[in-house]
């Protein structure tokens, strides 16, 4: 069977679930290679073996951590060179897609970005897609070279599939290019103890409605209660109420949750961009007439000063 390679996605040897769900994916079209860089990278076998990769091929430098994207990009290339893949698979990150447009125009490929499932075709792998702001699903193929996809968080349910998992040393020899931006400093972001939005299999989030940065306690407290991440609307962060990196939409983040709740939201869609993908979706809204209404499983037409404490108390009453 033709080998799939997949770039892992790992802090310090602890590898991030959207790894695991493209190794589910890549088990469709064919066996998976993973490709794990920088520290800690030969400590992130164990699992990926247990997901499915046949190898798992290594290499730790300091440029991974000392520049920018392109010795990741210098990796993955010498680990196609080395194994021939029938695809390659990558995080739908920033970074990722960083990563993946470079690598395609190095191997004068084909790119599909923010991949939603994957399936094997005669012709190679046929990635689909949600578009035009997810009014639309699309199949495509990649018409020239090896298909490189990046594929969406939350897109696939991760499935154990015991491998071999072999640790092998990659031989990379980094470019002229890789040095050429360095980073000069790291801040860590404040850890709120919630997931991160783009991976959170459920996002909790708050718009307009919220009225007042001192009131998404109220959506926090939901989704503490869900162990759930907090997203906001534009019209949310761009009032200062909540942070942009929390921000949900064309011009934010898009996720894919197993549940969206959305509070106080109108549903404009700039919004829907960003989380109509999701696998279940519910609406607080006092307004009867709002957009958001026409693509819920469940509309709540309602004060969210009502209803979203209520919810968390009783899911907090079922918990205990």
């Amino acid at each position: 069977m033709a080998e799939v390679l997949v770039y892992v996605d790992h802090v310090d040897g602890a590898v991030r679930k959207p790894t695991l769900e493209l190794l589910t994916l890549a088990r469709r079209i064919g066996e998976p290679v993973a490709v794990a860089l920088g520290a800690g990278a030969a400590d992130t076998a164990a699992v990926l073996g247990e997901h499915g990769a046949t190898r798992v091929l290594t290499h730790e430098a300091a440029e991974y951590a000392d520049y920018l994207v392109v010795p990741k990009v210098d990796a993955l290339q010498a680990a196609y060179e080395a194994v021939s893949p029938t695809a390659v698979l990558v995080p739908s990150s920033a970074e990722g897609k960083e990563i993946a447009a470079r690598l395609a125009l190095r191997i004068n490929s084909g790119i599909i970005t923010d991949a939603i499932d994957l399936e094997a075709g005669e012709a190679g792998p046929v990635a689909t897609q949600s578009v035009f702001a997810a009014s639309f699903t699309t199949k495509s193929r990649i018409a020239k070279g090896t298909p490189v996809i990046t594929v969406k968080p939350n897109s696939a349910a991760v499935e154990a599939a015991p491998a071999d998992g072999t640790v092998e040393a990659l031989a990379v020899t980094f470019s002229a290019q890789a040095t050429g931006t360095k980073v000069t400093a790291r801040t860590p972001r404040e850890s709120s103890g919630r997931p991160e939005l783009t991976e959170a299999a459920i996002v909790v989030s708050g718009g307009r409605g919220v009225n007042g940065a001192e009131n998404f306690a109220i959506i926090e407290a939901l989704a503490d209660s869900l162990g759930a991440a907090v997203g906001a609307s534009r019209a949310a962060v761009d009032a200062g109420w909540y942070p942009h990196t929390n921000q949900v939409g064309q011009t934010g983040k898009s996720v894919s949750p197993q549940l969206y709740i959305a509070s106080g939201i109108s549903g404009a869609i700039q919004h829907r961009a960003g989380m109509q993908t999701s696998k279940t979706i519910v609406a607080v809204n006092k307004d009867a007439e709002a957009p958001i209404f026409d693509l819920v499983d469940y509309g709540i037409v309602g004060d969210l000063f009502d209803v979203v404490p209520q919810l968390t108390e009783e899911i907090n009453t079922r918990k205990g």
